[in-house]
């Protein structure tokens, strides 16, 4: 089963899977749901792990994610909210 029918859309799935491969996750890109945490629980994931998924969306989206961003809890509180971020202020 993907990504895509586990409720994640076409930008989440490629986002997932550029997140596991970024961090060397031990898990299948589409097992993670949309709306679940990436910071501590859901995900698991901790800060620096948000500061190599930030420098890789930068990468291969060309957006940029500031470290002093006070929406960051907001942009990386689900796949769904920082893919959402990313198609809102990705480079033209």
């Amino acid at each position: 089963m993907d990504g895509i029918e586990k409720g994640q859309n076409l930008q989440e799935a490629t986002l997932a899977s550029l997140i596991v491969k970024t961090l060397n996750l031990e898990i299948a890109a589409s097992d993670i749901a949309p709306l679940a945490p990436l910071y501590g629980e859901g995900l698991g994931l901790d800060s620096i792990d948000i500061l190599e998924i930030a420098l890789a969306v930068s990468k291969q989206f060309g957006v940029k994610l500031r470290a002093d961003d006070k929406n960051n809890r907001q942009i990386f509180s689900s796949l769904r909210s920082l893919s959402t971020y990313i198609q809102q202020h990705r480079a033209a």
